[in-house]
């Protein structure tokens, strides 16, 4: 019989096989997003957020209505929301984001597509992840930033506002999620492009897979697994200890979930049949690339989540946070982006 780490690992790696074919077929990536949407002039990619994350809120709380996902049990409703957290742990991650070219999520399907350029990335974030999770920086960062248990109540926007307003979560929930839908598909390029469209609603699916499956292992196995779902930084972390030594908590969601990213993407590059090994020749670029993804690995813990795990998977809950620590990165992201490519001078 299987051990209920494994099962976890099982729906872990279903999901991220969906966010791998996404991230390599759909182009479904947020540091490409904010570039094309400011400098290109095309926010079909950026409004491609709003889908997935109208599928994922919807998915979400109907299963938590109906029984099936207690959203207590998972981490970002389990402490009390530290604001400074996700905005400073946002700009953070998002301004190593631009300095790196993709997040931890984007490096996966890169990686998957044959760039080992990404794989340095990924060690990086990897490594330094644990730095602050656990290492040297664990210490100043909860000194500075304290993690203390929420005892009762949700940090969700749809509870806070249903019990406001008189109201169940499930209709606050839905009406945030057709507005974001509708604030999507408003965009006319993406109207009509169906495959957009398709991969953006792939997305929030997996999300929701990813909540349901850890709920259903957590339920079977009386406690023991968390419910999570996909995010990319520590993660990250856990995987590479557990190649390297089995330790880190054994298989897990994390490791599936890492492991179906990078398989999904090699999947959807041997479809497209643009698969190609690619190193970095320039030095400094490689340098820019290694400050960037540190940054991230410290950014993303001390947010409790990257721009997946929280621009997603926590916003998929509603969790104050979610929003919060999305608008930190794309600010954070926004200035690294303009460095790059104009630097600081006045225009």
């Amino acid at each position: 019989m299987l051990s209920f780490g494994a099962l976890a690992a099982i729906a872990g790696l279903g999901g991220g096989i969906i966010l791998g074919l996404a991230g390599r077929m759909g182009h479904f990536c947020s540091i490409r997003a904010l570039e094309l949407a400011i400098y290109g002039d095309d926010q079909t990619r950026l409004r491609m957020w709003g889908i997935a994350l109208g599928v994922a809120i919807i998915g979400v709380y109907g299963l938590n209505s109906a029984g099936e996902i207690d959203l207590a049990d998972s981490f970002y409703h389990q402490t009390v929301w530290n604001p400074w957290a996700s905005i400073f742990g946002g700009l953070v991650f998002g301004y190593g984001m631009a300095m790196a070219g993709n997040c931890g999520y984007s490096a996966l399907t890169r990686f998957g597509g044959g760039d080992l350029r990404s794989l340095v990335v990924l060690v990086v974030i990897a490594i330094f992840s644990f730095v602050t999770l656990n290492g040297p920086l664990a210490a100043p960062r909860l000194w500075l930033l304290p993690e203390q248990p929420k005892h009762e109540g949700l940090n969700s926007i749809a509870y806070t506002l249903g019990d406001t307003l008189g109201l169940a979560p499930f209709p606050i929930a839905f009406t945030i999620a057709t507005v974001l839908i509708l604030w999507a598909i408003s965009y006319e390029k993406l109207r009509h492009d169906k495959e957009h469209i398709l991969w953006a609603c792939a997305v929030g699916f997996a999300i929701v897979i990813g909540f349901w499956g850890t709920a259903i292992v957590r339920d079977v196995s009386f406690g023991e697994i968390s419910v999570e779902s996909y995010t990319f930084t520590a993660p990250l972390g856990r995987t590479l200890l557990y190649m390297m030594t089995s330790s880190a908590g054994g298989v897990s969601f994390s490791v599936g979930a890492v492991s179906g990213v990078v398989i999904g993407s090699a999947i959807g590059s041997a479809i497209k049949g643009d698969f190609q090994w690619e190193a970095c020749d320039d030095p400094r670029e490689l340098g820019r690339q290694v400050g960037g993804a540190a940054l991230m690995g410290i950014g993303g813990v001390i947010a409790i989540g990257c721009s997946v795990g929280q621009g997603l998977s926590a916003f998929a809950t509603l969790a104050y946070s979610g929003p919060v620590t999305l608008t930190a990165i794309a600010a954070g992201g926004i200035v690294g982006l303009r460095q790059l490519l104009h630097g600081f001078e006045p225009d």
